[in-house]
């Protein structure tokens, strides 16, 4: 890992502090309760992401436990919540039902032993590469995705599910109207409960979801020979974890980022993610990453600006589940639907889509923002809707600059000049050789590249062959006005390519 310089320190100083946060009870308190709600929210995801796992609930209990805890001490990105997710679960699934927890538990351990690799490697400086487009067709797709995965909760239900949920949704609308001390999910969560307790309405609960464990996580080394063929069976999965544990974490962050007006240190989230993953293993946890919806809970619902809210949120979980798991259990899901409703109506990015936006923004871009949305609705992966849509975006981007090279023909007695404008890579410099008359140019051609760059060999090749053409009809040819760093290419490849 490079050390960081005094200007990235400034630059990835959290704003406010933690210590801001001490200091301020008013602060305090908001990071306090936003992580009671987020650890809230946390139990019946956690649960349904086991059950997809195909493990016991306990085991994404225990990972979202360990993982939140973990990274609100070692993550670059404040306010962040890691925990069991979806997209992990998707990926690992296979592992448990096929080869048995212990090799379960050492795939999540692999997993996060190569996003340490990762992000010791860098792995977090390709999030630049991720164009807006792309950024804002994840989110979409997340919001999306988050509303559509409340329907199992809103389909074959007793009616009395419906008001609770649309008396949820109304509380968090009133509620910051009136006051932002209290974050409104939980004023909401509070309310609808002591509803159903106090009419003693008969809806699904919490406690419906799985069993709540009674203890304290432990130690657990998987029992599994240590040989090739081990590795061969798990590191697969393990890779498609880290992979997409990375791309869904670091893009969390980058949305955070631009709610909080900050900046986090994508490389240390990188690799903190990889050890919360390996202490999640060997706590019998499932893994996990970066969890959007319980984030945007925290940040964009509840205010929270710190670690505390994240540490807060982990320990709550515990205490919840361990602790008040009676109470709890009794939480109807109503109460969590309406929130995760409204984060995925918050999270939605709604100019996008407007008549203005859309007529004013490049067909292209919006094509590309689309293609990532529907990739993630079909494959049920924001990792797949993202490499996709990075992909259309490049095709796309490279199509288009392709037609911006020019190619002008000027005639001065015994010499042609041909000067070319604009960028020569690939794309543009395979149909350069066709842009030249060959037979009916005089004996002296120049090329001007004043006006262009030469970014790769097939651009050299392009030059050669030029060349090439014309002295086989005995002319000859001079390219000037070749920048420096397009003389060295050339100067390094030219004449390699027959």
């Amino acid at each position: 890992m490079s050390a960081l310089t005094v200007d990235d320190r400034a630059r990835y100083r959290a704003k406010p502090s933690v210590l801001d946060a001490l200091k301020n009870p008013r602060m305090l308190t908001r990071e306090v309760l936003a992580g009671l709600v987020v650890g809230l929210a946390l139990i019946p995801e956690a649960i349904a992401f086991s059950v997809i796992a195909g493990v016991d609930p306990k085991v994404g209990l225990f990972s979202s436990f360990i993982m939140a805890v973990s990274i609100a001490f070692l993550g670059g990105r404040p306010a962040m919540v890691t925990a069991a997710t979806g997209a992990v679960a998707l990926v690992i699934a296979p592992v448990a039902p096929t080869y048995g927890m212990d090799y379960f538990i050492a795939t999540v351990i692999l997993a996060g032993i190569f996003q340490v690799i990762l992000g010791v490697l860098g792995v977090a400086k390709l999030m630049r590469f991720i164009p807006r487009s792309v950024m804002v067709g994840f989110v979409n797709a997340l919001a999306i995705f988050v509303f559509s995965s409340q329907f199992p909760q809103l389909i074959d239900v007793p009616w009395l599910v419906y008001p609770l949920v649309a008396l949820g949704i109304l509380v968090m609308i009133v509620m910051p109207r009136i006051t932002r001390i209290v974050p409104a999910p939980l004023v909401s969560v509070i309310i609808v409960t002591g509803v159903v307790l106090t009419m003693g309405l008969t809806v699904p609960t919490v406690g419906d979801q799985g069993e709540l464990p009674r203890s304290l996580p432990s130690l657990f080394l998987p029992d599994i020979p240590f040989t090739w063929e081990t590795f061969t069976i798990i590191a697969p999965f393990a890779l498609g974890v880290a992979l997409v544990g990375l791309m869904e974490s670091l893009l969390t962050a980058k949305l955070v980022d631009e709610i909080t007006d900050t900046h986090s240190n994508k490389t240390r989230e990188s690799w903190a993610q990889g050890v919360a993953n390996m202490l999640s293993g060997f706590f019998g946890g499932m893994g996990g990453c970066a969890v959007i919806g319980q984030t945007m809970i925290g940040v964009k619902a509840s205010g929270a600006r710190t670690r505390i809210s994240t540490f807060c949120a982990g320990i709550f979980l515990f205490l919840l589940v361990v602790v008040f798991g009676d109470f709890v259990g009794t939480i109807p899901m109503a109460a969590l639907v309406a929130v995760m409703i409204m984060v995925a109506i918050g999270a939605f990015d709604w100019h996008s889509v407007t008549p203005s936006t859309l007529k004013r923004m490049p067909k292209s871009e919006t094509f590309v923002m689309v293609a990532t949305v529907v990739l993630v609705l079909l494959t049920h992966n924001l990792a797949i809707g993202v490499v996709g849509g990075v992909l259309v975006a490049s095709v796309l981007f490279v199509r288009r600059v392709a037609h911006f090279v020019s190619v002008a023909r000027t005639v001065a007695g015994d010499t042609v000049t041909y000067t070319v404008t604009g960028e020569l890579f690939f794309a543009s410099s395979n149909d350069l050789t066709t842009l030249f008359s060959y037979p009916s140019d005089p004996h002296s051609v120049v090329v001007d590249l004043s006006g262009s760059h030469i970014w790769d060999a097939s651009t050299v090749a392009a030059l050669d062959a030029i060349e090439t053409k014309y002295a086989a009809l005995g002319k000859s040819v001079e390219i000037v006005g070749m920048n420096e760093s397009s003389q060295r290419m050339r100067g390094r490849l030219s004449g390699g390519f027959e």
